[in-house]
């Protein structure tokens, strides 16, 4: 199984980067094949080449950041594995938007079938300092195994 991880990050602590670093590394450790890459130096013809993609992005103005969508909107055409799930880095809070659910709904309307549910990393600090919250990355590697778990299920049926 060959897993492609493609996040973008906003924030001077790069706090997205780390999560999908974290989701990489757990996967990883699981025996699955993982790329991990930044969203501008990932050529969207590979995507043919994995089994499964997770996108990741910071939550910019209650959404994705446009490099993401514009991404994903570059997949229109093109052949893809099946299997997909979302994440995010975010503030908590009713007004704070979540571009996990919008790459969700993106990667669904492409066609590939979602592993697990969305998942947000919290965030906090000011805006010259965004810094995770304690626990984020340990929740991500979390999601990391659930992916696994899932698509070790979906292989066998």
């Amino acid at each position: 199984m060959k897993v492609l991880i493609v996040y973008d990050t906003v924030s001077v602590n790069r706090n997205t980067e780390k999560v999908a670093s974290a989701i990489s590394g757990t996967l990883k450790r699981k025996g699955i094949e993982v790329e991990c890459i930044y969203v501008k130096e990932v050529d969207p013809s590979a995507i043919k080449n994995y089994d499964c993609v997770l996108v990741g992005s910071s939550t910019m103005m209650w959404k994705p950041t446009s490099i993401i969508m514009k991404f994903l909107g570059s997949l229109d055409s093109q052949k893809f594995g099946e299997f997909a799930a979302a994440f995010d880095t975010q503030y908590r809070g009713r007004f704070a938007g979540n571009a996990a659910k919008g790459i969700e709904k993106k990667l669904k309307k492409l066609g590939f079938k979602i592993v697990v549910p969305p998942f947000m990393a919290y965030v906090e600090g000011k805006i010259s300092n965004v810094y995770l919250k304690d626990g984020e990355l340990e929740k991500a590697e979390k999601f990391a195994e659930e992916v696994v778990q899932e698509l070790s299920r979906l292989r066998k049926s």
